[in-house]
């Protein structure tokens, strides 16, 4: 399964027990109880699901949308990694 922004948004929602309407992208989600090991059980979690993070890439930034930053970033970099190599 894709990790998309609101799939995101609705695991940590699940993780702290709220509903995802109630996270907005700039809530700091240490204050709303994402702690390390939360942090570490959803990276794992969507580690399965083939988003290849660490977790040092999303624990200095602790928003949703900071977060969101660094699945782009990722995704970008392998989007270029997949693109080179194959020159003739």
């Amino acid at each position: 399964m894709a990790i998309t922004l609101e799939r995101m948004r609705a695991d940590i929602a699940g993780m702290i027990h709220e509903d995802p309407e109630e996270i907005g992208l700039e809530d700091n989600l240490m204050d709303l109880g994402i702690d390390s090991m939360r942090l570490l059980n959803l990276i794992l979690k969507w580690q399965e699901d083939g988003l290849d993070l660490e977790f040092a890439e999303l624990a200095d930034r602790f928003t949703l949308a900071g977060w969101w930053e660094a699945v782009e970033a990722k995704r970008a970099g392998q989007a270029g990694q997949t693109g080179t190599g194959s020159g003739a």
